[in-house]
């Protein structure tokens, strides 16, 4: 490589950087000197002073051919969504424009640059009838969130530009700002002695941030393309997660009530026996989940500090 080749920038557009992996993505890359970064979200600031940010309605086309054109990313990374599953089912409009008209406007704009856009998926895009699920399993979402979700890999699939899909599922870690995630929630609450029900009948594998985060600067590195698992290192139900939440913390888990999903009367069904199996990225990224002891591990030293 010449001192020139190493000197050029990466261009990096972080699309949904004030959300819990955008934020976790935003300080990896901020101080890297040879990135360039753009950050974008839906809020009027970024809760990081030190980046360039914009703020963007991914649901407009004109705003994000404005923002593509002018920036010309080489890699989009977009961790945007609507997520609360049980809104989607009220608020479907809304849902349909941020999930799939706005992955549309990207994958439109991005052609014209040539951008490798890296767009985070969710494994609600199947039943959680016969989970853990393969990359190749053939999706059937029960939810409207999980039609928007797969309404918007299927508009990167179909069209014709670089892209990497992660399919992942409960994310958690630290972040510093912005709702807790579920460990943090978990622990807060025991903390408070107040009692929590959990459901026993919700099966997957609980998702590090900090490995998605792994993944995608491999991603970045290798232009790797494809659809690619991206869970963590172990299969379990909400329940026993929780369980060993309580146990690492030393909390009092006999606050804790177990109840099945049907008993929470939620709007949005959710799949049961679900989570991803992470053979294709481990053996095509050298992907290595940390245990959940390894991340509560690092969950305690953070909340312990916070």
């Amino acid at each position: 490589m010449t001192l020139q080749e190493s000197l050029i920038k990466k261009r990096i557009l972080i699309i949904g950087s004030n959300g819990m992996l955008g934020q976790k993505l935003t300080s990896y890359f901020m101080f890297k000197r040879d990135v360039e970064l753009l950050c974008t979200s839906f809020e009027d600031e970024s809760f990081f002073s030190d980046v360039s940010y914009l703020k963007i309605d991914i649901s407009s086309a004109k705003e994000i051919k404005n923002l593509i054109n002018s920036f010309c990313p080489d890699m989009i990374i977009n961790t945007a969504a609507y997520t609360n599953v049980d809104g989607c089912e009220t608020e479907k409009e809304l849902a349909w424009k941020v999930n799939v008209t706005g992955i549309e406007n990207v994958v439109k704009y991005s052609k014209g640059c040539k951008s490798h856009l890296i767009h985070i998926s969710s494994d609600y895009i199947f039943d959680g009838i016969a989970g853990p699920y393969h990359e190749t399993d053939l999706p059937n979402p029960i939810s409207y969130y999980g039609k928007t979700k797969l309404a918007g890999e299927n508009a990167i699939v179909s069209s014709n530009i670089d892209y990497t899909i992660l399919r992942t599922n409960v994310l958690y870690g630290p972040t510093q700002f912005g709702r807790p995630d579920f460990v943090k929630w978990v622990v807060s609450s025991l903390r408070n002695n107040e009692r929590i029900k959990i459901v026993n009948d919700q099966i997957n594998n609980p998702t590090y941030i900090e490995d998605i985060v792994s993944v995608i600067v491999k991603v970045i590195d290798i232009k790797k393309k494809g659809i690619y698992n991206i869970g963590g290192s172990e299969i379990l139900s909400r329940l026993e997660f929780t369980y060993k939440i309580s146990d690492y913390f030393n909390l009092d888990s006999s606050l804790i009530s177990e109840i099945t999903t049907v008993e929470l009367n939620q709007a949005a069904p959710r799949p049961l026996k679900s989570g991803v199996i992470n053979l294709k990225a481990e053996t095509e990224l050298g992907y290595k989940p940390h245990s959940i002891d390894e991340t509560l591990f690092l969950m305690k030293r953070y909340l312990n500090n916070a």
